[in-house]
């Protein structure tokens, strides 16, 4: 489950969800480097795993939103706390990481 949540792409769409329902396509335009291809799939696990809802009209033509459920909303401030956390020491990740490959290569 860790996995799941802990992915760039549910981590980008359920906070992008935060401001509202949205339809696939407005969805997918605020998710930059998410391609069609892998936001449906992605859309569908988090259906399944209760954190997005997905309401069908219809109409012609069809039209569904995606929305955060409540145990999805739950997930946000701690989502925000990590990434802030990683931009607060990626500084110190990165000279870390240069330090290391100096010494190994």
């Amino acid at each position: 489950m860790l996995d799941r949540i802990y992915g760039k792409r549910t981590l980008l769409i359920v906070t992008t969800l935060e401001q509202g329902r949205l339809r696939f396509t407005d969805l997918h335009r605020r998710t930059p480097g998410i391609s069609q291809r892998m936001l449906t799939p992605t859309l569908r696990n988090l259906e399944r795993d209760g954190l997005v809802s997905r309401t069908a009209y219809a109409e012609v033509p069809p039209r569904v939103e995606y929305a955060p459920t409540p145990t999805g909303r739950s997930l946000i401030p701690p989502a925000l706390a990590l990434a802030g956390w990683a931009i607060e020491h990626i500084a110190d990740i990165e000279a870390s990481r240069a330090a290391y490959g100096d010494r190994a290569g």
